[in-house]
């Protein structure tokens, strides 16, 4: 077959996590019919940035979608470390809040890695705080909740039947929220991983021995259709903006695959946006729905 006709099935993210958001929704209602109560998500939010409020906002329609009751914690660009910390201590001693979520980045004068590990651990839904990213790093250990973005790569693949178990899988990035937690849960579902990072050498022939690729480099259209395997599986997790004057707002998002390209060779692929994206939210709202049911069920 040639690959001017050869078209990868799209891994359709947007229907796959509405399908899961339907689940948990009945689950969300069965556990207020049963116990009257409902899981409760507190979204802390740091200032007035633009991409952080639209993302938050979008979160919190989720949540008002499912069931979930969200509690809102807006605070001042200026607040100071401690202000923050004692508002992340009243939401873990707050028993209506199953899930407590810090909007990234906060502002320079606070200390991320201190307020993440101030968030109790029963109420990690984003997944990283050091004691669950540690767990997730032990083989026979398992953390309470697993981070969103991860578990919805591995989701999306489980979803599209496409086995993980003694695979080739190349992970492009090692960040602390995608590379590194989603090479770890890989581990875990007994792949062989390759992480593939801005100091690697010649990143192009390991990419292409791959058998699924997780991308999640932060580069717009840095993988060609040249460096993957022919019937890979591809995991777009990358969105970035690149410059585009047909469209009214002047940009347009792109992943950091070359979808174009790739699909020509790829078995499977996500499209960026509306691939990995809902996924992450999806995950959180499963999270929190967890966390939940582990103290009303208690």
């Amino acid at each position: 077959m040639s690959s001017e006709s050869h078209h990868a099935t799209i891994i359709d993210g947007k229907a796959v996590a509405q399908t899961i958001r339907s689940e948990i929704a009945d689950e969300v209602r069965h556990l207020f019919e049963t116990y009257g109560k409902v899981p409760g998500l507190a979204v802390v939010i740091v200032g007035t940035r633009k991409d952080s409020q639209s993302y938050v906002s979008m979160k919190r329609k989720a949540f008002a979608e499912v069931g979930i009751k969200s509690f809102d914690v807006d605070v001042p660009e200026q607040v100071s470390e401690a202000e923050l910390i004692s508002k992340v201590h009243e939401l873990n001693a707050n028993p209506d809040v199953h899930g407590i979520l810090v909007q990234l980045p906060l502002p320079k004068h606070v200390n991320e890695e201190k307020v993440l590990g101030e968030i109790s651990i029963e109420k990690d839904v984003d997944g990283f705080h050091p004691l669950n990213i540690g767990k997730l790093a032990m083989k026979g250990r398992e953390p309470l909740f697993q981070p969103c973005t991860p578990k919805g790569c591995l989701e999306l693949l489980t979803w599209s039947g496409i086995s993980i178990k003694g695979k080739k899988v190349v992970v492009v990035g090692r960040s602390n929220i995608v590379g590194l937690p989603v090479s770890l849960l890989l581990l875990k579902a007994d792949a062989t991983v390759t992480v593939v990072h801005s100091r690697t050498p010649d990143p192009e022939t390991l990419v292409r021995e791959a058998d699924i690729v997780i991308a999640a480099a932060g580069q717009a259209m840095m993988i060609k259709g040249s460096w993957i395997k022919p019937g890979a599986a591809v995991i777009d997790v990358g969105t970035n903006a690149v410059d585009d004057p047909s469209k009214k707002s002047g940009y347009r998002l792109v992943g950091d695959v070359d979808f174009r390209e790739a699909c020509k060779v790829a078995g499977w692929i996500t499209t960026v946006p509306g691939g990995v994206g809902p996924m992450t939210v999806a995950m959180l709202l499963k999270n929190t729905l967890d966390g939940a049911k582990r103290v009303i069920k208690w």
